[in-house]
């Protein structure tokens, strides 16, 4: 095994362990708090500092992962996420809303540092000239945590049931402990770090494609999350009667075949028939989620059977976004300079934060206003915006 391959590994599984208590997490405060009687909004508020330190962070981030190294970035986010776990393990009557949206802003900027750090490092393991390999690698490393966090959806639910609230958060910070010892232990001293210290003033992009790619991500993210983060959930559970258990292992199969299927996007999108992508291809898988999706708000209001069009129609979704998300993913570490990656990468990912941001809130106050079909249809606009702006994507990836 080569040097490039056990750091891309290491990286991975870092990765992984993170993902599968970012996810868990998020289903052990959707169902907790849902359960203690908080309204849509009042979850989804929840989340809120969760995505603005997100958005702080993966700009932020980029700076210091230039500065510092990768390796070093991605570490502290480890450390973070044990510092949210821990906060999170109080007593029933300290858990009020400015605690817990405390503990997300800390989770929030845990996950995007590891994030970053993960996506940021792929571009220095692979030979520039090998764009091929690098699709297939980021394919593969965001595919797996997204069916690791599928997983971890499933995790939280389950651990919720098991171990209760203050046990699960216990748990995995214990778990997480040990994944950090060893990436310090193995992880590449120097990864990421950038041979001329990067000006604070270098943090925003001056690259027209990886804004436009950033913007286009933007509207890509807020576009799954005004549905999915807190309007499905409460309307499963509301709605339809589903059960704790059954609410997160259909949300943990979604994350998990969306996964797969980024995994899989290589192949899917044509790179073994021709050349890399480009953004053509990005506006071309876009139609048809933005068609979909708007299909599936009709549906709704149309009065079809509500279980039927949303397992249905949102498997099928999946499969779309999921595609969609793994060509942004691949060209943004293809368009990113080489020596201080991590600024282009942490920029591309702030917008990545922001359609987050502007997602989650969205999902309580347009359920709670309007319900889910309304949800869906802001979902539609969003896709329909993402296509918009990557029409002007380079139609190259090496440019």
């Amino acid at each position: 095994m080569n040097a490039a391959v056990r750091q891309y590994l290491l990286v991975t599984g870092n990765y992984w362990a993170f993902t599968l208590t970012d996810g868990a997490l998020r289903m052990l405060v959707v169902l907790h708090f849902h359960q203690l009687g908080y309204t849509p909004l009042q979850v989804a508020m929840l989340f809120l500092f969760y995505e603005i330190f997100g958005v702080v962070t993966n700009l932020v981030g980029g700076w210091l992962g230039a500065r510092l190294g990768l390796n070093r970035t991605m570490n502290l986010g480890l450390v973070l996420q044990v510092g949210a776990l821990a906060m999170l393990a109080v007593p029933a009557a300290l858990l009020t809303v400015p605690w817990v949206m405390a503990a997300q802003a800390l989770s929030g900027i845990a996950k995007d540092l590891n994030k970053m750090s993960a996506k940021g490092s792929l571009k220095l393991l692979v030979p520039a000239g090998e764009q091929a390999r690098l699709y297939r690698w980021v394919a593969l490393l965001t595919g797996s945590k997204n069916a690791l966090k599928g997983l971890g959806f499933f995790l939280g639910a389950l651990l919720l049931a098991w171990l209760g609230f203050d046990g699960a958060v216990l748990a995995m910070a214990g778990a997480l402990v040990l994944v950090w010892l060893g990436s310090l232990a193995w992880l590449k001293a120097d990864l990421g770090k950038a041979k001329a210290k990067p000006k604070f003033r270098d943090l925003l992009s001056k690259s027209p494609a990886i804004n436009r790619l950033s913007a286009a991500r933007l509207f890509l993210f807020g576009a799954r999350d005004v549905w999915f983060v807190v309007a499905l959930p409460v309307f499963l559970a509301d709605q339809l009667g589903w059960g704790h258990a059954g609410i997160g292992a259909f949300l943990a199969l979604w994350i998990i075949g969306y996964g797969a299927v980024q995994a899989l996007a290589p192949a899917i999108t044509g790179l073994r028939r021709g050349p890399v992508p480009d953004g053509r291809a990005a506006f071309g898988w876009a139609l048809p989620l933005a068609g979909l999706t708007a299909g599936l708000a009709a549906a709704l209001w149309a009065g079809w059977p509500a279980q039927t069009v949303l397992v249905a129609g949102l498997l099928a979704f999946g499969v779309l976004f999921a595609l969609n998300s793994a060509l942004h993913s691949y060209l943004i570490v293809s368009y990113a300079r080489e020596d201080g990656v991590s600024l282009d990468v942490g920029f591309y990912y702030m917008a990545n934060a922001g359609g987050r941001l502007l997602g989650t809130v969205l999902s309580g106050a347009i359920y709670q206003a309007w319900g889910l079909p309304a949800c869906l249809a802001v979902s539609a606009v969003f896709v329909a915006l993402a296509a918009l702006v990557s029409l002007a994507l380079p139609r190259h990836a090496a440019a």
